[in-house]
């Protein structure tokens, strides 16, 4: 298949474990997703974390806001089998509490706990619980201080409010950390993590934070997260959208297969349809992403409509159809046999299955 010659060198970082997920290092950069739903809803809470996971989330964040959330949380926990972070603000008990029920992160700023003593506290218990922290910087929520100083969000501000938090950690002797740092403007967010990225030796994760709805955002956190994911900088990644959550998975991992980062699922090439197509693409398309949703398995499908790109980008993919009189579907690059219209999807479906199949 297609190669490119465009090699991307990885930023080494400092490895930590959220779970069973490495974070940093060689492993593979790590896709996550939050969800939406009320933490107390443990029922309503736990659906939307097994949809994300049959998605292909590697990680889910969860909003841990009172104490009685806390509690929902430890049964949340119990129920699904992928790594969660506890999200929480200001409150160290709720951290402490979660800790206890087995969190596997714990997304807090050292900072805004208050009294050093809560600090320890919660640096202790992660400490003994092998939990490792996120720190998150968010360019909607920084610092008093640093609003006086800067007089508006920017990069500078975004990494010297991290640097804060990182300094109290590094004082406790707690290394085991990730740092994000959000802005809703994509050029200030790069500026921030590509200045971060050369003071310090843990791992980030990377978002456009309240990109906005699900065109939008996803344009926005293709561009934000693709400048420093081709520059090697990013372990993990969040595509914060308006949408349902399992979205943010997708495209996530979309923009990791746009880079030949990390393949997971159909990567389907396709073209964008015109007077020469000799079948409906778009409706084809359509239709193949809503059947092939459940395939968790790479593997590069092209529908092309005419002969004139068809037969080149057929030969690439490992499985291509290419529009004629009759249409042609080729096979690991070769020729394989004709397909009529009114078997199009149908035929493409079992062939795809049947490759993946013998794969195995």
């Amino acid at each position: 298949m297609m190669q490119s010659e465009f090699k991307i060198t990885r930023r080494h970082s400092r490895q930590i474990h959220v779970g069973q997920v490495a974070v940093g290092g060689n492993a593979p950069i790590a896709v996550q997703s939050m969800t939406n739903t009320d933490t107390s809803d443990v029922t309503g809470t736990v659906a939307q974390i097994k949809a994300l996971q049959n998605a292909g989330a590697d990680i889910v964040r969860v909003s841990v806001p009172t104490l009685e959330a806390a509690e929902a949380f430890g049964q949340i926990k119990k129920a699904v089998n992928i790594p969660l972070v506890a999200d929480i603000h200001f409150d160290y008990r709720i951290a402490l509490k979660v800790a206890e029920l087995g969190v596997d992160c714990l997304r807090i700023n050292p900072g805004n706990i208050g009294r050093e003593d809560r600090v320890r506290a919660v640096v202790d218990s992660a400490r003994d619980k092998g939990i490792p922290i996120r720190i998150g910087v968010n360019a909607g929520s920084l610092e008093k201080v640093l609003q006086k100083k800067y007089g508006e969000p920017t990069a500078d501000a975004l990494v010297e409010s991290a640097l804060r938090h990182i300094d109290i950690l590094d004082k406790l002797n707690f290394p085991d950390f990730k740092v994000s740092l959000k802005a809703s403007e994509v050029f200030m967010t790069v500026a921030a993590y590509k200045k971060l990225a050369t003071q310090i030796e843990q791992p980030l994760h990377l978002g456009i934070t309240e990109a906005g709805g699900f065109r939008a955002g996803a344009v926005k956190s293709a561009i934000g997260l693709g400048m420093l994911l081709a520059e090697g900088i990013g372990d993990t990644i969040r595509v914060s959208l308006a949408a349902d959550p399992v979205e943010e998975i997708k495209v996530g991992f979309d923009i990791l297969k746009s880079l030949h980062i990390r393949q997971k699922g159909i990567n389907l090439i396709a073209c964008p349809s015109c007077s020469r197509q000799n079948f409906d693409v778009i409706k084809t398309v359509n239709e193949l992403e809503d059947r092939l949703e459940d395939i968790l398995q790479p593997l590069d499908v092209a529908v092309i409509g005419c002969v004139v790109n068809g037969p080149g980008e057929a030969r690439e993919a490992h499985i291509g159809l290419t529009g004629g009189t009759p249409n042609l579907l080729y096979i690991g690059g070769k020729p394989d046999h004709k397909v009529n219209n009114e078997e199009l999807v149908d035929e493409l479906e079992r062939v795809i299955r049947a490759q993946l199949k013998n794969d195995e």
